[in-house]
Parts: structure tokens; C-alpha cells; sequence
């Protein structure tokens, strides 16, 4: 997929932002933060892999009508 960036610099950091998803990187140099950026959108599009199968558990809830 194709993702726009804005980098703008916070010395002593640069700092990567995607456009269409919200998600930020820093980097020491203008490079380091989209190469970082980059990774943290491979991370958040990579499927989860749970370890332990989580429980359902059924919650009952009282609503009151006003």
C-alpha cells in the first residue's frame, strides 16, 4: 500500500507522521524517521498472533429506562 508522510523537525528529532492513519515515528535524521514510520505501519497491518487463545466471557448489565 501507498501512504503520504509529512516530516517536520523537533531538534533534536525528526519526526514522520502518516496521513491517512494515525500513526507518528521519530528519527535523528529526516530518513531515519520514514524508515521508522515505515516499520511502524508494517507492524500495525500485521496480523495478530496471539500466543493464548483469549476467553469469551458473557457480561450481564443492568439498563434502567428513564
Amino acid at each position: 500500500m501507498k501512504f503520504t508522510a509529512r516530516v517536520w523537525q523537533e531538534p533534536p528529532w525528526f519526526i514522520a507522521q502518516c496521513l491517512e492513519i494515525d500513526i507518528a515515528s521519530q528519527g535523528e535524521t529526516e530518513a531515519e524517521a520514514l524508515a521508522n514510520l515505515n516499520e511502524a505501519l508494517e507492524l500495525h497491518f500485521e496480523p495478530p498472533c496471539a500466543t493464548i487463545v483469549p476467553p469469551v466471557k458473557t457480561l450481564e448489565v443492568a439498563i434502567h429506562a428513564a
